[in-house]
């Protein structure tokens, strides 16, 4: 069976690779490793994200879904440091990978969960849930991650998604709309959209 980022348990041999990064006016250092989506670097549509993201108005901790090694979540952590960030993925490589990089970057208002979507994350609410999805693990998947996030936000919390027009964003944004009765776009580079719908 064929591996992907957004499998529960790789086997591909590990192969780390370390580099810094700037984000949101701070460098961290981050790792990431075989099977694990973006090894070489901050992908463009996860960084478009980052820069573009907004503090919500309401109180709460926020959720970066379907984190990977990380680089959303920890980013955050570090610009809002009187929040809660919870980093939730499948992938049991990224989410050491994302414990170990909140770590190295001395971060201690960093949580990460082992969760299938909102599988791990039972009961829990969240201010925000920020989110550059799996594409390949495919539109049921990611369209069930936006209906995940509309139940589990609180009232006036805010969705932040960033997907390319070629790869769905034009039906994220009509599935997004269907369940919060809203979607705006609030940047959009080289073919990447960043989505926010507010629960109303």
């Amino acid at each position: 069976m064929t591996e992907h980022y957004y499998s529960k348990k790789p086997h591909t041999d590990s192969s780390p690779k370390t580099w810094k990064a700037e984000l949101r006016n701070q460098m961290y250092t981050f790792t990431s490793d075989t099977n694990v989506f973006s090894k070489n670097g901050i992908d463009f549509g996860s960084r478009l994200l980052i820069e573009s993201f907004n503090e919500p108005s309401v109180r709460g901790d926020l959720l970066d879904l379907g984190c990977g090694y990380g680089p959303i979540g920890i980013s955050l952590a570090g610009a809002f440091p009187e929040r809660n960030i919870v980093l939730a993925d499948v992938n049991e490589r990224a989410i050491r990978l994302a414990a170990e990089n909140a770590e190295e970057n001395n971060l201690t208002n960093v949580e990460v969960v082992n969760s299938d979507r909102f599988s791990g994350l039972k009961e829990r609410t969240f201010a925000a849930v920020i989110t550059n999805p799996p594409i390949r693990a495919g539109k049921d998947v990611v369209h069930g991650m936006f209906a995940g996030a509309e139940r589990a936000l609180v009232k006036n919390g805010e969705l932040w998604v960033v997907i390319q027009k070629k790869q769905g964003a034009p039906s994220a944004q009509k599935k997004i709309n269907e369940l919060f009765g809203n979607v705006e776009v609030v940047d959009r580079k080289k073919g990447y959209y960043i989505l926010r719908a507010f629960k109303v």
